[in-house]
Parts: structure tokens; C-alpha cells; sequence
């Protein structure tokens, strides 16, 4: 299995004969095809994302935000604070520690101490959703922008949960993702012979002509598309399925 885009792009040379033959494609081509394999498979794939917490310090009156490139959803923003609502650090109450106190000094080992944590936890929900003690926002996917709904009135440190793609070399090593990956960048290798090919129907040899391959590259390298799709169809590389679809 390949480790590194180089090693993928001389298997792709070795399936291609290269090494008995001269095969006619430059390293941008062997590039092109492996940078068309991760679109497709980023495009149709949820192998191709992964789920990861960003750390940003919201500025004071600033309201948008450019993430990384990588970043293609953002679910959640989560603020530090456990009991209070303000920016700063202040006097705030840690719930568990509440739970510990009531269980312990007040009911003595007697039950109660989850029935305490429970109210405590929809008292402080309640007053979140009346008084704003979550971000509201907006994210645009077409320039990596996420915007905050609220005139920020001191840095506060949040943790953004967002979906990003998987880095180029995490889905050439991957287990699932390499083999699809490397038949994929084949294939688009072949198309590209067969293009190139194509342009002549024969060379001119020393016993007459020699024909090209043009056509047999091209009937492979479709061949190879029509099953790679489905089998990200059938989920062969390890993404998750859909779900049931009520209504």
C-alpha cells in the first residue's frame, strides 16, 4: 500500500507498464488523476470527513470569522462557561461539584444528589435559552465564513464543532479508502492514454503499422468508473448508510 502520493503514483506507472513500456504521461498527469480520485471520493464518500473541534477567541465587536479551508460544516459553537453567562471567568458554579455537596453534606449518603444535578441543569438551560447564553450563527460554505449573531463584547475564548475533510494522505494510507483511490487514479490514467492515443489510429513500424490501444483503454477505464461508483454506492469502502427516511 502506498504511504505517500509519490509511491501511489509509481504503483499507477507500474499498472500501466511502465518499467516494460514507455508510458507517455508527465507527473502533472499522474497528479491530475490522483487529485480527480479524492474530489470523487470526497463528493460521495463519508469516509472522506471527519468530526474535530477548532479553538477560536471570538474578538471584541468583530463578527465573522474565516476558518480553515479544510472545514466543510460547522455544527455547534461551545462556550467555557458551565453556570454563568458572562465572558470573563468570575464566580462560576460547577454543577457536578453541586451534586457532590448535596449528596454528601446535606442528605448524608441519602438519594437526592441527581434529582439536585437534574434541576440544576434545565434551571440553567432555561435561563440560557432567555438571556443568550449560546452563539447563534451562520456558516457560508462558498468562502469558509462562519457569522456570529451577536455583537461580542469581550474575547471569549469557544470551541467550534465543525466536520472537515480527512487530509490527502490520511485517504491514500487509509485502509478502506487507498484501494478505491488508487483503481479511481488509474482509471483517470488510462482515460488520459486513451486520449492521447486516440489521435492516431496507427504508427507507422518497420513491418507496417502498429495499432493503438486508444479504444480498449477507454472501454477499461469506463468499466472501471461504472463499478468504482458502485461500490461507494453499496458502501464497500466503510461509509456510514443512510438512515430510515420517514415521510
Amino acid at each position: 500500500m502506498a504511504k505517500t502520493r509519490q509511491e501511489l503514483i509509481k504503483e499507477i506507472e507500474l499498472s500501466l507498464g511502465g518499467g516494460m513500456i514507455d508510458v507517455e504521461l508527465d507527473p502533472e498527469h499522474y497528479n491530475l488523476a490522483i487529485d480527480k480520485a479524492l474530489s470523487k471520493y470526497r463528493q460521495r464518500s463519508s469516509r472522506s470527513t471527519e468530526e474535530s473541534f477548532v479553538a477560536i477567541t471570538l474578538k471584541e465587536e468583530i463578527q465573522d470569522y474565516v476558518l480553515p479551508t479544510e472545514v466543510i460544516e460547522v455544527k455547534d459553537i461551545y462556550r467555557r462557561q458551565t453556570g454563568s453567562f458572562g465572558s470573563g471567568v468570575g464566580a462560576d458554579i460547577e454543577p457536578f461539584e453541586a451534586a457532590y455537596l448535596n449528596t454528601y453534606m446535606l442528605h448524608s449518603g441519602r438519594a437526592g444528589g441527581l434529582a439536585t444535578f437534574e434541576a440544576y441543569h434545565s434551571f440553567r438551560e432555561h435561563i440560557g435559552k432567555m438571556f443568550g447564553s449560546e452563539y447563534l450563527f451562520t456558516w457560508k460554505p462558498w468562502n469558509n465564513t462562519l457569522n456570529i449573531h451577536r455583537k461580542v463584547k469581550a474575547n471569549d475564548d469557544v470551541f467550534v464543532h465543525c466536520y472537515n475533510y480527512k487530509p490527502d494522505v490520511t485517504l491514500i494510507t487509509d485502509t478502506y479508502s487507498a484501494s478505491w483511490i488508487r483503481e479511481w487514479s488509474t482509471s483517470e490514467a488510462k482515460m488520459m492514454l486513451a486520449e492521447a492515443r486516440g489521435k492516431f489510429a496507427s504508427i507507422a513500424g518497420p513491418q507496417g503499422g502498429t495499432t493503438l490501444n486508444a479504444e480498449v483503454l477507454r472501454a477499461d477505464a469506463a468499466q472501471s468508473f461504472q463499478s468504482l461508483e458502485e461500490e461507494l454506492k453499496t458502501y464497500v469502502d466503510g461509509g456510514d448508510p443512510l438512515g430510515f427516511v420517514i415521510g
